[in-house]
C-alpha cells in the first residue's frame, strides 16, 4: 500500500526490488572489489577467472573425437572418431570437457577437491555448461558421480555434486543427485593401471531400486570433475543403463588427454 492508501502494483514492486539488489550488489562491488577465483586477482566480475588464469586454460575444442572428446591435431573436416574409441569403445554415449587436464584446470581441480573452495565450483560449472551444451540440449537429468559415505564423512563434500548444481543451473536440466549410488568403497584410482582401475570399480555403482522409476527411459549427463581412462565413467554409465537409462553422457571439467 502506499501512504495514500492505495496499492502498488506488482511490476512496480518487482522493478523496485530489482533495482534494490542492483544497488546492494553495486555497494558489494565497492567494498570487496571481484577478484579472480583462482589466484585472487582483480576480475570484471565475480566468480569468475582473471585474464591471467584465463590463457591458462588449455580449452578443449573441435576438431575432436565425437565419442571420447579428446582432440585431434589437425581437422579433417568431418565427425571422426579416435583410434582409442574405436578399439575399446566406451559404455556412455559421448564424453565432454572444458579443458585438458594441465596449468591452470588441474590447479582448479585440486583447489576445488582438497583445498576447501567449493565456490569454485560456480565459476567451472558455468564453464561445463558451455562445453557440455550439446550433451545437456539432449538430456533430461543430470547426476553427479557419488562418493561412498566413508569417503564423503571424511572429505565433507563431493566435488562432482557441486559442479554437478551449478551445471543443472545454468542449463535448466534437473539434477537427481540420488539416482546413483556408489556401494564399494573402492581404492583411490591414482598409480593404478587401466586393467587396475576396471577391477578396483567393478560393482562399485548401483541404481537404489527406489530411484529406477525416476530414471528410466531417461537421458543421463553424467557430472564429475576429471575424466582420466574413463573407467569411472564406464562404471557409473553401466551401473545407469542396468537401472534404466536410455542413454549416458559424460561431462567433467577436465580429461587427461595422452598425446599420440
Amino acid at each position: 500500500m502506499t501512504d495514500a492508501g492505495h496499492p502498488i502494483p506488482a511490476h512496480a514492486g518487482a522493478a523496485w526490488r530489482r533495482g534494490a539488489e542492483r544497488l546492494r550488489e553495486a555497494l558489494l562491488g565497492l567494498l570487496y572489489p571481484p577478484a579472480c577465483v583462482a589466484c585472487g586477482g582483480a576480475t570484471g566480475e565475480p566468480h569468475a577467472l582473471c585474464a591471467a588464469c584465463w590463457s591458462g586454460i588449455g580449452f578443449i575444442a573441435r576438431p575432436y573425437c565425437e565419442r571420447l572428446g579428446t582432440p585431434f591435431p589437425v581437422d579433417l573436416g568431418q565427425p571422426l572418431l579416435s583410434p582409442a574409441a574405436i578399439a575399446d569403445p566406451p559404455v556412455f554415449d559421448r564424453a565432454r570437457a572444458v579443458a585438458r587436464y594441465e596449468g591452470t584446470a588441474s590447479e582448479l581441480v585440486h583447489r576445488l577437491k582438497y583445498g576447501d573452495r567449493p565456490e569454485l565450483a560456480r565459476a567451472m560449472g558455468r564453464m561445463m555448461a558451455q562445453a557440455g551444451a550439446e550433451l545437456l540440449r539432449d538430456a533430461q537429468v543430470v547426476v553427479p558421480v557419488p562418493l561412498h559415505r566413508w569417503r564423503l564423512w571424511r572429505r565433507r563434500f563431493n566435488q562432482a555434486m557441486a559442479l554437478a548444481g551449478v551445471v543443472s543451473q545454468a542449463s535448466g536440466v534437473p539434477c537427481d543427485p540420488f539416482l546413483l549410488a556408489r556401494v564399494k568403497r573402492t581404492k583411490r584410482q591414482v598409480g593404478l593401471t587401466r586393467a587396475q582401475r576396471r577391477e578396483n570399480l567393478q560393482g562399485a555403482f548401483r541404481v537404489p531400486r527406489e530411484a529406477m522409476p525416476r530414471l528410466a527411459g531417461r537421458r543421463v549427463v553424467l557430472v564429475d570433475d576429471v575424466l582420466t581412462t574413463g573407467a569411472t565413467a564406464n562404471a557409473a554409465a553401466r551401473a545407469l543403463l542396468r537401472g534404466g537409462a536410455a542413454a549416458v553422457d559424460v561431462l567433467a571439467f577436465a580429461r587427461v588427454v595422452t598425446e599420440a
